[in-house]
């Protein structure tokens, strides 16, 4: 019986990628200086609940990665990673407590307050 905790099919192991994330990863790359960057998402055991987000600029693409694009801005993330955030959305939020990058990750059923870290 496969496990349900994780998508399996092609269609489920999808990336989404916000206007306002696409909008502040072009600008971040723009500052960096060097337009053939993309946001390299990883997802890494540790954090306050079991697994943590790591963001990265990087503009190799290897074999295991998959690439997602929004707006001609670029976001990739290894086979395993995607593993744990097929169906998720890559957002930027800006509020009166500040702005951040935030991950919208349905495999998640618990989070810390700060939102960096994650367990299924």
């Amino acid at each position: 019986m496969p496990d349900t905790a994780f998508p399996t099919d092609t269609e489920a192991r999808i990336l989404a990628v916000s206007e306002s994330a696409a909008k502040r990863v072009a600008f971040l790359i723009e500052q960096e200086g060097n337009p053939k960057l993309m946001l390299r998402l990883t997802v890494s055991g540790g954090g306050c609940s079991g697994f943590q987000y790591g963001f990265s600029f990087d503009e190799t693409v290897t074999d295991e990665d998959h690439v997602f694009e929004k707006d001609g801005t670029r976001v990739v993330t290894d086979d395993a990673s995607l593993d744990l955030l097929a169906g998720a959305t890559l957002d930027y939020v800006e509020d009166l407590m500040g702005a951040a990058f935030q991950i919208k990750n349905p495999n998640a059923t618990a989070s810390c307050g700060c939102g960096n870290s994650f367990a299924v």
